[in-house]
């Protein structure tokens, strides 16, 4: 027998076993109903969120990031695929009611819900992809698509639909709110098996109902007149508190340096001074308040920390980023970019636009994703274009009324709150980044509107 043999195999096996274990383990922070200007390390004057500046110090920060589309579960769907909305089948967050009748039970509206759901069976998720190939990974927190099992994920919290009461997270939506403990026994699970592990970290924070710990409300309440405010704000510190519990943890564990986190939040919240919801122009809008968001990457040692300044971000690119940090290939329909490279080094990343999508509250028809377009834009260099559609509204449509019509374009780095429409003063500007839009995805049955109602 050739002595050679067993040496090369062992050094195989060697191999094998090292590249393995140099997977880093990967952790998904999603924050909930909660504005891109929202946190200190972003200039906000009295919120203070010192857990997630200090993620923000050790991280790649993108401040010009965006989620493609405004709303709850169409934005965790693209975090779990990797695909648009429209490409994924999830628009909305319901069926809408006026396809049984106005009911939201029953056999005919479930059979609506599964078939909603059953489109996460027919993309390999990122938890799949990564289930597949030896790791851990977790659910907690907010997940429409049935149970944590249906998503790929190997342990969760959500017991989903057809369980009673299994809509938007149910069990999951305890985590952070009422501690820790099931996230923090999964790391134990993990490290104690000495797998890398995958946690989808999405607490019902800072959403709706604002209920922080007292002593959180009294200290916003001494800083804003509107207590509606002062709920928010307190929220936002609650969700960071939570945050630095999570990272700290895996501190603790021995595993912070070989873990990349990935930091954004699901979508924008502006709070109203008035009342307990939400102000125009923020959550389900293509506004600023509702896609924009920080995006963050950390591994130490590994990614280039630094504020990327002025360079564009999207949610898209998150799930084969991560696919690429664990060596997994990555599936040739995705979208997005690989992130990798350019993080490590600091260079510019290859994203030069963000496109996006904004649709109806409520589904009017789950297998055609134009019936509920509302909005499409593009983010390119200093310019925004939103163009509105007339796709089907429903009950939440007074939260997102489409009151202007005409393409609006916007400059960011001037404007960054859009005050200005510029788009008559720039028709040449407006007609190539329409193009850009168009060949995107090219819709056939929904009209742009250009005019007054």
């Amino acid at each position: 027998m050739n002595w050679k043999i067993p040496f090369l195999f062992a050094a195989l096996i060697c191999c094998v076993a090292s590249a393995a274990e140099n997977r880093p383990n990967i952790v998904l922070i999603l924050s909930d109903d909660q504005a891109w200007t929202d946190y200190s390390f972003m200039g906000h004057e009295e919120i203070e969120t010192p857990h997630l500046d200090e993620l923000a110090e050790n991280s790649a920060v993108f401040r010009r990031g965006y989620v493609p589309t405004a709303l709850c579960r169409p934005s965790l769907m693209t975090l779990a695929t990797g695909l648009y909305a429209h490409q994924n089948g999830i628009t909305g967050n319901d069926p809408s009611p006026a396809l049984t009748d106005g009911k939201k039970a029953g056999e005919k509206y479930d059979a609506l819900r599964e078939s909603m759901i059953s489109n996460v069976d027919k993309h390999p998720t990122i938890m799949r992809l990564l289930s597949e190939n030896g790791y851990l990974t977790h659910q907690s927190g907010k997940w429409w698509e049935g149970s944590y099992e249906r998503g790929g994920f190997t342990d969760g919290m959500t017991r989903g639909f057809p369980e009673p009461g299994g809509r938007h997270g149910d069990d999951g939506l305890k985590i952070g709110r009422e501690g820790m403990k099931p996230v923090f026994d999964f790391v134990d699970h993990a490290v104690s098996e000495e797998k890398p592990f995958y946690l989808w970290y999405a607490p019902f924070l800072p959403h709706t109902p604002h209920n922080p710990p007292k002593e959180l409300f009294e200290k916003y309440k001494a800083k804003v007149e509107s207590e509606h405010v002062a709920r928010y704000y307190a929220m936002c510190e609650w969700f960071d508190e939570t945050c630095g519990q999570l990272i700290d943890y895996i501190d603790e564990k021995g595993q912070k340096d070989n873990t990349l986190f990935v930091y954004i939040s699901d979508n924008g919240w502006i709070q109203s001074v008035d009342s307990k919801k939400y102000a125009p122009r923020s959550k389900q809008s293509a506004n600023e308040g509702g896609t924009r968001q920080p995006i963050m990457y950390s591994w130490p040692g590994v990614i280039e920390p630094g504020d990327r300044g002025n360079q564009l971000a999207s949610s898209i690119d998150i799930v084969p980023t991560m696919l690429s940090a664990a060596g997994l290939d990555i599936p040739e329909n995705l979208p997005g970019l690989d992130l990798m490279d350019t993080l490590k080094t600091g260079e510019e990343t290859p994203r030069k636009e963000v496109l996006g999508e904004g649709f109806a509250h409520d589904v009017a028809d789950v297998n055609d994703p134009e019936a509920s377009l509302l909005y499409r834009w593009v983010v390119k260099g200093k310019w925004k274009l939103l163009l509105t559609y007339d796709g089907q509204t429903n009950r939440y449509a007074s939260s997102h009324p489409r009151t202007e019509k005409r393409p609006q374009l916007f400059d960011l780095l001037e404007d960054p709150h859009e005050e200005k429409n510029l788009a008559s003063e720039n028709p040449e500007v407006v007609a190539e980044l329409a193009k850009e839009i168009r060949e995107w995805w090219p819709v056939t049955k929904r009209k742009v509107l250009e005019t007054w109602e």
